[in-house]
């Protein structure tokens, strides 16, 4: 029997979160308690936000259904261990549509888990490979929750940066938002030796380390975190404009190609036109160009039109039916 009320209502929760309806009798002899104490902690967890829905009958039941707003969740060990184990392998590859908001989740969890379960999500991590695309950095996902934790606090963060020549520097910053590009994380942040803003390739961080001083978060000069980073990457030397015609609808495109790219402009009912720049390979942006799924047109840049041509000659000669000497 559960005599301690906080303790019975968090077991109750974590029943009512399960999928089912639960009678009041089964209620009342899991919990050791009566029927009149069930509806009373039922009462208890509408007050707190949950919206537990009661039906009428011999044997009334109880549902836990969705509500205007997410109260807190309950997880028992399997389930916390699952969600962690998920989100480390999503947040450490870049995967697309694994964003900062996930980041964060990630960071929250993992500040309460018992020191147990934190050691079988890190066993199970390094018992499993994940299944990416393309070829975005591998990522330690400690580096992100600590960065996530630092932009929620807001804390000034330290960290050890090598530049793409491989140039060692020490940074503190004050960090504003992770970006995923859906291959590779970016951190935005205020860097406080240079006096200005900067943005980071996660995977070329180490040692982050959250200070514990906070500060005031500064207005970004341009837009939100993403624009910031789209216009930061069209600055540096190694980046190119692309222009390429689908023939599909804008709507169809802009569900295939990563957000962080642009949006595709629409040409007509069945077409459209996406205008952006890449720092990517051309490449790698030729085969993402591919796999978008309809016909398309690489009017710029002329190594873009060059590689998709080579592309295509090599995948046709993939595609022939050799000849035997019989045929």
């Amino acid at each position: 029997m559960t005599t301690d009320t906080p303790a019975r209502l968090l077991q109750l929760l974590s029943l009512l979160q399960t999928p089912r309806e639960w009678p009041g009798g089964e209620l009342s002899e899991r919990l050791g308690v009566s029927r009149r104490t069930v509806r009373r902690d039922i009462d208890r967890l509408r007050e707190l936000g949950y919206p537990v829905q009661a039906t009428k009958g011999a044997d009334g039941g109880y549902r836990l259904v969705a509500g205007t707003a997410m109260p807190p969740l309950v997880l028992d060990d399997e389930e916390a261990v699952a969600i962690a184990v998920g989100l480390r392998a999503g947040a450490g590859h870049a995967v697309a549509g694994v964003d900062e908001a996930s980041v964060r989740a990630l960071a929250k969890l993992e500040q309460v888990l018992p020191s147990r379960l934190r050691r079988r999500v890190s066993v199970l991590q390094a018992a499993t490979t994940p299944l990416t695309s393309g070829d975005g950095a591998s990522i330690a996902p400690e580096t992100l929750t600590v960065m996530a934790s630092a932009i929620a606090g807001p804390e000034r963060l330290r960290f050890a940066y090598r530049s793409g020549d491989g140039t060692p520097s020490r940074r503190l910053t004050e960090p504003y938002r992770l970006v995923s590009t859906g291959r590779r994380w970016y951190l935005v942040a205020y860097d406080l030796d240079r006096g200005d803003w900067r943005t980071f390739r996660v995977d070329r961080v180490t040692e982050p380390f959250a200070t514990g001083a906070r500060f005031t978060p500064r207005e970004l000069p341009e837009g939100d975190a993403a624009e910031f980073l789209r216009r930061s990457m069209y600055r540096r030397q190694d980046t190119y404009t692309f222009d390429v015609l689908f023939a599909a609808p804008a709507e169809f495109v802009a569900a295939r190609v990563p957000a962080w790219v642009g949006a595709p402009e629409a040409v007509d009912e069945n077409s459209c036109r996406l205008r952006a720049s890449s720092s990517d390979s051309v490449d790698w942006l030729a085969v993402r160009i591919a796999m978008v799924g309809c016909d398309f047109t690489v009017r710029e840049p002329r190594e873009l039109v060059d590689y998709v041509r080579v592309l295509g000659a090599r995948l046709s000669r993939a595609g022939e039916v050799p000849q035997t000497d019989g045929a």
